[in-house]
């Protein structure tokens, strides 16, 4: 089952290219719920402190889950597990890039470990697209982004290749202070085949 979580910060709709079907869960993180608002979706549970976003605002067929302004997790990390509660095993993450860096990098960590728990999971602010790998192989299509770059989140990721690529790669040891030869590619086919044989990567496609 897919799940679609709308977090907050900008987004640029024209770059959005998913949306929910049939049965997929919807579910915003309290001021997320303006960019759900902005795609025309009305989501099924919209989770967080509210203090960016009143609930009278929220549709009345919204299931409400407040909680403390206090607390433990981010906003866009409670949202993320009603989706798992769900059952969702596919994850888009709408928004939740640029702004605060501090919310930017935790979200980019949550597809980590989303990736942990077997699932899958995309973030997108319309402009950038992030998505985490480990050990494995990723076909990326060529679908509205002209840039592609490959991020280690680990201190090296050993076995990378890239190709289908403007500058492809073969069994390249990337590290996490070393990242210029894997930085704005771009993809020349109709998709790229990235691999990693050891670590993890973030893989990132960008219109900026």
């Amino acid at each position: 089952m897919k799940a679609f979580i709308y977090a907050g910060g900008e987004i640029f709709p024209d770059g959005i290219f998913d949306f929910p079907k049939g049965d997929d869960v919807t579910v915003s993180a309290d001021c997320g719920y303006k960019n759900a608002k902005l795609l025309g979706i009305v989501p099924q549970f919209a989770v967080g402190d509210f203090d960016s976003e009143t609930q009278n605002e929220i549709p009345r067929e919204t299931e409400i889950i407040e909680v403390p302004a206090e607390k433990d997790f981010t906003d866009t990390a409670l949202a993320v597990d009603v989706a798992l509660e769900q059952g969702a095993d596919f994850i888009y993450i709408i928004g939740g890039l640029g702004g605060r860096l501090d919310h930017t990098m935790a979200n980019l960590a949550l597809l980590e470990k989303l990736w942990g728990l077997g699932v899958r999971a995309y973030i997108t602010d319309g402009k950038s697209r992030a998505r985490y790998i480990e050990r494995t192989s990723e076909l990326v299509p060529r679908a509205g982004f002209k840039y592609i770059s490959l991020i280690a989140t680990d201190k090296e990721a050993k076995g990378v290749s890239i190709d289908g690529c403007k500058y492809p790669l073969k069994n390249f040891k990337l590290t996490r202070t070393n990242n210029a030869l894997t930085t704005s590619n771009e993809i020349l086919k109709n998709c790229a085949l990235i691999n990693v044989k050891k670590g993890g990567l973030y893989i990132i496609e960008s219109n900026d």
